[in-house]
């Protein structure tokens, strides 16, 4: 069997959000692979040195270095860590993970072509960065999508006499948290009984300004903080529509989560999110950042529980083709 090393952001322990490199590291370790898994640093640039050496003393041990690639600040590690592999001849695979990856290959196309061209392959979650990435050249991606463990995610259909919204993601502007509570004072305003939780940990400040607009809208909404993945499943129970505010996105696992879960989802339909979801099939998509467009999206919903219901069988049904049993069968052909 294959030996791996893993470079991503390894950092559940540290407070954040848990990321594939956790979870894809474990199901391989499963299957039999031996996985080296860096790094668990919380200072960026400690992180960062962490990776090159770990890519620098596994060198002669592992058979391909897994890279996750976002689209952010972490996309220079990504070229940093893939220019070593380069230079020490390792065959190295980035995971496309970041939703705005598109508009970095044209805002970086030296740095673009350095990581991707001379990846022995580049695994895309989702068919929306595959394509993005063919328009422009690279013939060197395959889709492997994000996984989860079905079994783990008990269906419940929803009935919608309150509006119980749920969002899951960490505090960061580019998933749009503000979006959320604008989206309940629309709906109170209106009249609606409407509650909303929102779950993650902070990301770059946005978590205490949705905690003050929330005061200043005078609206209530419980923030639960980080939660692990069976607090958060547990929880879910309780509410009735998921909501998804991001305003840059490729294929997000919380968003595969709720469709396993039952939970009707509504969700901005901005990068992979209408490769990931149908409009009106297992799913509602609308613009992004208009309150008064998600309102009316929620609306629909709870005035339509027929066709709500099928919507939320359609999403499990989908759900089901990402469970890991199905998915580890293209890991174990690429790394064969």
């Amino acid at each position: 069997m294959k030996n791996i090393l893993y470079i991503g952001n390894n950092l559940s322990e540290t407070g954040k959000t848990e990321t594939t490199i956790e979870t894809l590291s474990e199901n391989l370790r499963m299957e039999g692979y031996t996985v080296y898994a860096f790094s668990n640093n919380k200072n960026k640039l400690l992180r960062l040195f962490n990776m090159l050496f770990a890519i620098l003393k596994y060198a002669k041990k592992v058979d391909y270095v897994l890279i996750d690639t976002y689209s952010t600040q972490n996309f220079y590690y990504a070229y940093l860590c893939s220019q070593l592999c380069r230079i020490l001849k390792l065959k190295y695979i980035p995971i496309l993970h970041g939703g705005n990856l598109p508009n970095r290959l044209k805002s970086k196309p030296k740095l673009s072509t350095a990581i991707f061209s001379n990846a022995y392959k580049n695994v895309s979650p989702s068919l929306y960065i595959k394509s993005e990435f063919e328009k422009l050249g690279y013939s060197n991606v395959i889709c492997i999508p994000n996984a989860i463990d079905i079994k783990n995610y008990p269906f419940k259909q929803r009935h919608h006499e309150v509006v119980n919204l749920l969002w899951v993601r960490s505090f960061s502007k580019i998933y749009n948290p503000l979006l959320a509570i604008k989206l309940l004072k629309a709906l109170k305003d209106e009249g609606y009984k409407a509650t909303l939780c929102m779950v993650g940990p902070e990301g770059d400040g946005s978590f205490k300004e949705a905690q003050n607009l929330a005061k200043t809208l005078q609206v209530e909404v419980k923030f639960t903080g980080k939660l692990s993945k069976e607090e958060w499943i547990h929880l879910s129970e309780d509410y009735n529509i998921f909501i998804n505010t991001t305003n840059f996105d490729n294929m997000p696992v919380s968003v595969m989560e709720a469709m396993a879960l039952g939970l009707p989802i509504v969700s901005t339909n901005v990068g992979g999110m209408s490769f990931l979801i149908e409009n009106g099939h297992d799913g509602v998509l609308v613009n992004p950042d208009d309150s008064d467009e998600f309102a009316k999206a929620i609306k629909w919903v709870v005035s339509h529980p027929n066709e709500t219901e099928q919507m939320a069988l359609h999403a499990r049904k989908k759900a089901e083709q990402f469970d890991w049993e199905t998915v580890k069968r293209e890991w174990q052909s690429l790394l064969r």
